[in-house]
């Protein structure tokens, strides 16, 4: 009987472990390639499952906001069937859903210790290393972006080259800098060892100047949103940072300095054709206010309110703003929820901020929030999180939280 039950419990650790080299495996390569990352959210999802067999026992904790995303994935499914093509609406919803949610509850269910959040974390941090380090070798070697339009070749004659590195476009890389530069300051904030803060800011150092090279104009927004949080929620000196802006300004290159005026003077076409977009998309919400137009069908229904460009065979596939696409997609309950559990999760990480006495929680918890906020502001002029990547990210953030929260570490 001993025999039987120590080799039931070294089979159950040697899971653990494999599980959790999984879930490390895909924070890693998720900038680097989703396909590589599924696959390890494949293999942890299955080892997890094989786990529950084995100890025959169903191993889901229950989470404060358990209502919250079931509400959310039930609005979404019921926004498929008013999608114009359900076939594709479904496909799409139950690939992409499917992988957020597997994604939350594997991080909440299996990664139960704060050195365990903690590698998580680190993983992601060295790969952003990797993604930014990719990112100089585009620049040093140039990369011709003519052909992708991501630029006004009237307004910024002098923009030649702006990196993406492993993603698909600079404004998702730069998402993806904002995000991770937010978890470094919250951690180098909190650091107790000098050694660790040095390598921590150098490292937002690095990805700073990655983040200059994408000229991503609503990522430096965010990125003054996320020095707001971290000068309320940890210092207010925090914010002499600003005073950094028109320093950077006076020694960068001509090219930034123009796309930096330009966020308070948009005379370009990609700020034109984003006021057009909303216009669209508003006209959308209000034809469709309660299920909205269908999970992933905003190509589709566009031409139909194509008030700017009028030009059937465009392919527009986002709004260039997160809250207008969400409501235009899955209706405004849809969007309501959402913004709930943005909410729910901010306030339960401001809330463990606010009462551990751990300086490594404090840390997690403030580069935490300071990189939602990041993505809740970018969201007003973006939607990066239409990127797959992206948006399993957010949900790996949210995942973190309840981790943190329901560790005993805290």
């Amino acid at each position: 009987m001993y025999i039987a039950y120590s080799y039931s419990s070294r089979t159950q650790y040697r899971l653990d472990y494999f599980i959790e080299q999984c879930i490390l495996a895909v924070a890693f390569f998720l900038p680097m390639s989703l396909d590589v990352a599924t696959l390890f959210l494949g293999a942890g999802t299955a080892l997890w499952i094989g786990k529950m067999v084995l100890i025959k026992k169903v191993l889901l904790k229950r989470t404060p906001f358990d209502v919250v995303v079931a509400l959310l994935v039930l609005l979404s499914a019921a926004s498929v069937i008013v999608s114009p093509d359900k076939g594709f609406s479904f496909y799409n919803y139950y690939h992409l859903m499917g992988r957020y949610i597997i994604v939350y509850y594997l991080v909440i269910n299996n990664l139960t210790s704060l050195q365990q959040v903690q590698r998580l974390v680190g993983a992601v941090l060295v790969s952003a290393l990797l993604v930014a380090f990719y990112g100089f070798y585009q620049y040093i070697h140039g990369v011709d972006i003519s052909a992708f339009q991501w630029v006004d070749g009237e307004q910024f004659p002098d923009l030649k080259v702006r990196v993406f590195s492993t993603l698909q476009n600079p404004n998702l890389l730069a998402g993806f800098l904002v995000v991770v530069m937010s978890l470094a300051v919250g951690l180098g904030l909190h650091m107790e060892s000098m050694q660790g803060k040095l390598l921590l800011f150098a490292l937002v150092f690095l990805l700073g100047i990655c983040l200059v090279l994408t000229y991503s104009r609503g990522a430096w927004l965010s990125l003054v949103a996320v020095t707001a949080v971290c000068g309320r929620l940890y210092n207010r000196k925090v914010l002499w940072v600003f005073l950094l802006i028109p320093v950077v300004a006076l020694v960068c290159h001509d090219a930034v300095i123009e796309r930096l005026v330009s966020i308070f003077n948009p005379t370009d076409t990609s700020s034109t054709l984003r006021l057009a977009l909303w216009e669209s998309t508003i006209a959308m919400i209000l034809d469709n206010p309660l299920f909205g137009i269908g999970w992933g069908s905003y190509w589709m229904v566009y031409p139909d309110y194509d008030f700017f460009l009028n030009n059937p065979a465009a392919r527009i596939v986002h709004a260039h703003n997160m809250y207008l696409h969400i409501a235009a997609e899955i209706g405004i309950p849809g969007l309501l929820v959402f913004l709930g559990i943005i909410y729910c999760h901010t306030k339960k990480a401001i809330d463990i901020l606010g009462q551990t006495r751990n300086q490594q929680v404090a840390g997690l918890m403030l580069g935490v929030i300071a990189a939602v906020v990041g993505l809740a502001v970018n969201g007003f002029t973006d939607y990066i999180m239409f990127n797959i990547q992206m948006s399993m990210l957010f949900w790996l953030l949210n995942a973190v939280i309840i981790s943190v929260g329901q560790s005993k570490c805290r």
